[in-house]
């Protein structure tokens, strides 16, 4: 049976004069491109230039360093099963550090070694957040050491961020990227919801 796509995916032939401004708005930005969530969220114009700001300052211009944001990144993909938003950041996270043995770790949901104190603690706040919503006491005074106050919102500002990117590509089942070089996680092929993927606690493999 025919697969029907649920929402059309915008295409620079078809925008309207709000979605062009906004559309030229996140070309001439660090993105250069339009994929993923903003295929579907330019059908709302206010939305998609609120959204496009808001990401690009907590993908691109936060404290946090490179090869954390995109720990947590993929930590929400997998956790959402995400499979665009996997796809796009693997790749993007071994490019900027994050062990490829951490990445595969994640994407099989099997418990990563980290030889970085600051990355553990940052995928241990970013494992209890997803799972409880809420973080303990001490995961909480590791990670604030760890990165500080600071950080610590803005990583807790992108959690929520990559979250509601996950939503949008999932409800709305935006396909892959033509290009990219990332893996994939192992999800089944039926369309049917599935829970969440807990991810296990990280170990310390350092001296």
């Amino acid at each position: 049976m025919e697969v029907r796509e649920r929402i059309p995916m915008i295409s620079p032939e078809t925008l309207s004069p709000a979605q062009r401004e906004v559309y030229d708005k996140i070309v001439a930005g660090p993105r250069g491109v339009v994929v993923g969530p903003l295929r579907v969220v330019l059908h709302s114009p206010q939305l998609a230039d609120r959204w496009q700001a808001l990401g690009e300052f907590l993908r691109y211009r936060t404290q946090l360093p490179a090869v954390v944001s995109e720990l947590a990144i993929i930590m929400v993909g997998r956790y959402w099963n995400s499979q665009v938003e996997w796809f796009i950041h693997s790749a993007i996270a071994v490019d900027s550090g994050v062990p490829a043995d951490v990445v595969e770790a994640i994407r099989t949901a099997q418990s990563p070694v980290f030889l970085d104190a600051r990355d553990l603690a940052v995928y241990e706040y970013a494992r209890e957040l997803l799972e409880f919503g809420h973080v303990s006491d001490d995961c909480y005074a590791r990670a604030t050491e760890a990165i500080g106050a600071v950080a610590l919102v803005e990583l807790t500002g992108l959690l929520g961020y990559y979250t509601m990117v996950a939503m949008m590509l999932n409800a709305h089942e935006v396909p892959l990227p033509s290009k990219g070089a990332g893996s994939l996680l192992d999800l089944p092929s039926d369309r049917r919801p599935r829970q969440p993927q807990r991810l296990p606690a990280g170990q310390w493999g350092g001296p």
